[in-house]
């Protein structure tokens, strides 16, 4: 069984700073894909940041500069690094995986979200 679970989410003023973890277990495959979402609501859901297996990373427009993913291997979990936040990036945030060597559109495995609210 795969599962993940997000965690350090939380209530702050605009441009403060939060770290998200996603603890997995039962992902072990060696090539992967994690990637970083958020839905706020009546908005879709966006694709933030994505981590690949072999250190590439991408980022969505809207955090570059401000968001960093992260991966600790040892610990088997993904990180993400937010700082300068803003009201806009309040939002469910939601840690995703898929044992794919290349990163996909539709990741196989989900968290249940951790809630960021970022006040004014």
């Amino acid at each position: 069984q795969v599962q993940l679970v997000e965690s350090g989410g939380g209530s702050v003023q605009a441009g403060g700073s939060l770290r998200l973890s996603c603890a997995t277990s039962g992902f072990t495959s060696r090539t992967y894909c994690m990637a970083w979402f958020r839905q706020a609501p009546g908005k879709e859901r966006e694709r933030l940041a994505r981590y690949h297996y072999t250190g590439k990373i991408a980022y969505a427009d809207s955090v570059k500069g401000r968001f960093t993913i992260s991966r600790d291997n040892a610990k088997n979990a993904l990180y993400l690094e937010m700082n300068s936040l803003k009201p806009e990036d309040t939002a469910m945030y939601y840690c995703a995986a898929d044992p794919l060597p290349y990163c996909p559109t539709d990741y196989q495995y989900w968290g249940p979200g951790t809630q960021v609210t970022v006040s004014s």
